[in-house]
């Protein structure tokens, strides 16, 4: 039976705002999800996807990246996992008779929420250069279309092939094969948008861009940080993790400018006492950090190391074996200037001096991050402060310690892993041209900021993206529909609707796909893929369900039978590696470290670990041969009077770019995401009043005055002079051109915003 979708967008008429929440998880999270589930894909089919979730033999959440480890629950995901899954397995469909109706200007007129409840595109669709709508059209004519206009390109590098982090090892390593075949590494991807910068500081420092710790180092740690991360609702299943954790004596230190319900406390439905109980308190210290503050938090916690009269506070022997910098590192950070570090951290000494306590008491120690500290113009310096903090006592290749980065997508890390990189290394393309006999391109290729700018300046003609939502996951969101609206083509691999469709270049193609949950089958039978998740673990993936309708292709299939139409003398045996996904592994194998013997090992219950020389030998595979130490100069942002340092943040009811509700359960929010929150004592000294309507406007160095208009005030305990508000609907703000140092992320985290009264000219700042 097919549910029915929303008929009507919503508005944000019936906002309401209560309390925030001291705690997550719980009945109402379970409640929730199956509230949503069933409303998805009904009783049964709820009972069967869901308890497939995260299994040995089931598919992979294709929410987050959390790992699910050795100690699986029967109902192994969490409230928003059961999101993610209802949505890909819901009954609803998109037919040709709904495009038939919509034109593309209408579409683009929908909320993101609207577009995303209609259901599962059911076949590929395309609209003519000239047309307003979307029309059917058969396979073999769309992988045509497509293949001549890449062809028709003065340049392979005229072509961006864009990278969401859901697609499968498998898909993702066919899919750069057949980019480098074409001729180019225009390979954009949403790493470039969230954890490029973890990549770029720690591959300069440990020389490997993953984290150094597995789920069990979480249990033998003394003292987790927990920095700019929201795990109730980013990764809610890290706060049984987290719990466990606390309950081997783990201390935990939560550095955040929001306080955040999951790390407040933690009701497990999983335990009777998550059901009727408190829960597990899970902060033992609460930093409320000014924005972009934790470089000089880091930098004061490790002056204070260097000073302190403890014994064994530095580990010497660690440093002159393993690490190359630190004398440099000790002069530069004994000069830090208090004055600088409160007034960028917004703490007192007192409450750095008692963090630091907790520090001393620690022999094992990790910190955990996310994009609270990745998207920041200092981001790269801020962590290669931190990996200086964990190497200044020996954490890094010790267990229970280690860097913590935890990623977004379920695959996106391994994306990367199998070559989804607009820089490739030099080793990792002379393998692929030893194992396919074809010289791949060198030059690097156009990250995702870059490929915007490729694409609004007519340098590049043609975008393709795999998965994702590029026009909502991107910033500046006015010059980035104006870019893809001035290509050829654009087409969209993708499982359901979402406003990247409606936002289209001169033609346009809609590419649908399997979902994880659905089953695969190939000429030689039924296949799996595999994913790689945040701790570096690789296992199986097997969807189960019956497609949501016959005319749907494997994201492996789209590429190889794309690489067939546009490549039809390349001597690769696309053919092969359609029928069978064993071929790919077995490339693979031949070609990324770590994954000799990849057919077999995927096949063991649990998968594998891939290796991590910091981690497995304390062996840092860096230019200097040992780990670096590194000088990160502090620069204090200082925001105008009268201005706040914006944010941008999810709801409880969206996973990145997709919204599944309108509540932010634990913020108190109800029906609606247009709000702004801002600390009460900021709204008396801006005099705004909390429930004033305000338009958002952002401030940076090109004089571009972006705007979103209509957001209610909402007065919140943020950090004083940081605001927080919802993420698409904020990208606007974020200009193109204001990204991080080193890792080109745009700095979504650090946006200097004034509020002005909500007139419909939005004139007068209040």
């Amino acid at each position: 039976m097919s549910r029915k979708a929303p008929d009507d967008d919503f508005d944000d008429t019936g906002l309401r705002v209560s309390r925030p929440k001291e705690w997550a998880a719980g009945v109402p999270g379970v409640t929730a999800a199956l509230r949503q589930s069933y409303d998805q894909m009904g009783v049964t089919r709820t009972a069967l996807t869901l308890l497939r979730v995260n299994q040995k033999q089931g598919f992979d959440c294709p929410g987050c990246a959390w790992p699910e480890g050795d100690r699986r629950h029967v109902a192994e995901f969490c409230e928003n996992g059961a999101k993610a899954v209802a949505e890909e397995a819901t009954t609803r469909r998109i037919t040709r008779e709904f495009f038939a109706r919509h034109t593309v200007a209408e579409l683009a007129e929908r909320s993101d929420h609207w577009l995303g409840q209609q259901g599962r595109l059911t076949e590929p669709m395309l609209k003519r250069a000239g047309s307003e709508h979307y029309e059917p059209v058969p396979w073999d004519e769309a992988f045509r279309l497509l293949a001549s206009e890449l062809t028709a390109l003065d340049s392979p590098d005229e072509a961006v092939f864009y990278t969401s982090g859901r697609t499968s090892n498998e898909a993702a390593f066919a899919y750069q094969l057949f980019v480098r075949a074409f001729g180019t590494n225009n390979l954009p991807d949403c790493s470039n948008m969230c954890h490029e910068s973890s990549g770029s500081a720690l591959s300069e420092t440990i020389g490997i861009g993953k984290g150094s710790v597995l789920l069990e180092d979480l249990d033998r740690a003394d003292l987790i940080f927990v920095v700019g991360q929201n795990p109730g609702t980013n990764h809610p299943r890290m706060l049984s993790a987290l719990e466990h954790a606390k309950r081997a004596g783990t201390r935990i230190i939560a550095v955040n400018p929001l306080p955040e319900a999951g790390l407040m406390r933690f009701k497990n439905p999983q335990r009777p006492s998550g059901v009727a109980g408190r829960g597990t308190p899970l902060a033992d210290r609460f930093l409320q950090i000014r924005l972009n503050g934790d470089l000089a938090l880091f930098q004061a916690l490790n002056r204070l190391l260097l000073e302190s009269d403890a014994p064994d506070t530095v580990d010497h022997e660690f440093l002159d074996e393993h690490v190359h910098g630190f004398e440099a590192f000790r002069e530069h950070v004994l000069g830090l200037d208090w004055d600088d570090v409160l007034e960028a951290t917004g703490l007192t000494r007192g409450e750095i001096a008692a963090a630091l306590g907790d520090v001393l008491g620690a022999k094992r120690i990790i910190v955990c991050w996310a994009m609270g500290l990745t998207q920041h113009r200092n981001s790269v310096p801020t962590i290669r402060e931190i990996v200086n903090f964990l190497l200044l006592r020996g954490n890094i290749g010790r267990p229970g310690a280690g860097v913590c980065p935890v990623r977004g997508h379920s695959n996106v890390q391994g994306d990367r892993t199998m070559g989804i990189w607009e820089k490739p290394k030099p080793e990792f393309l002379d393998a692929l041209a030893a194992e396919f006999g074809f010289e791949p391109p060198r030059e690097h290729g156009l990250d995702t900021v870059d490929a915007i700018r490729a694409m609004r300046d007519g340098r590049a003609k043609v975008f393709l993206g795999m998965g994702g939502n590029f026009v909502r996951a991107t910033p500046d969101s006015a010059v980035t529909e104006a870019a893809l609206r001035s290509c050829r083509l654009t087409a969209q691999v993708s499982t359901k609707l979402n406003r990247s469709h409606a936002v289209t270049g001169d033609t346009a193609l809609i590419l649908p796909t399997l979902g994880r949950t659905e089953r695969d089958e190939q000429a030689s039978g039924t296949q799996f893929v595999s994913v790689e998740d945040s701790m570096g673990m690789v296992h199986a993936s097997r969807g189960r369900l019956a497609p949501a309708s016959a005319d749907l292709l494997s994201e492996v299939s789209i590429v190889c039978r794309l690489a067939k139409a546009a490549l039809p003398g390349s001597g690769i045996d696309w053919d092969a590696m359609e029928r069978d996904y064993d071929v790919i592994r077995d490339h693979v194998s031949r070609v990324v470290p770590g994954f000799a013997r990849y057919n077999a090992r995927v096949r063991q219950k649990g998968g594998f670990t891939l290796p991590h020389a910091p981690r497995d030998e304390r062996r840092f595979p860096t230019a200097t041969g040992k780990a670096n130490m590194t000088v990160n100069e502090l620069e204090v942002l200082r925001v105008p009077e009268g201005r706040l340092l914006l944010q941008t943040v999810r709801s409880h009811d969206q996973y990145n770019t997709t919204i599944y509700g309108l509540d932010d359960r634990y913020r108190g929010i109800k029906a609606g995401r247009r709000v702004v929150f801002v600390n009460p004592d900021d709204l008396a000294a801006l005099g705004v009043d909390d429930g004033a309507v305000v338009d958002l406007v952002s401030e940076w160095s090109d004089g571009v005055e972006r705007r979103a208009p209509s957001f209610r005030v909402v007065a919140y305990p943020t950090a004083r002079g940081c605001a927080a508000a919802y993420f698409p609907e904020t990208n606007v703000l974020v200009p193109l051109d204001s990204t991080a140092d080193v890792s080109n992320t745009p700095t979504s985290k650090s946006v200097v915003v004034r509020l002005e009264s909500g007139s419909p000219g939005g004139a007068g700042a209040v």
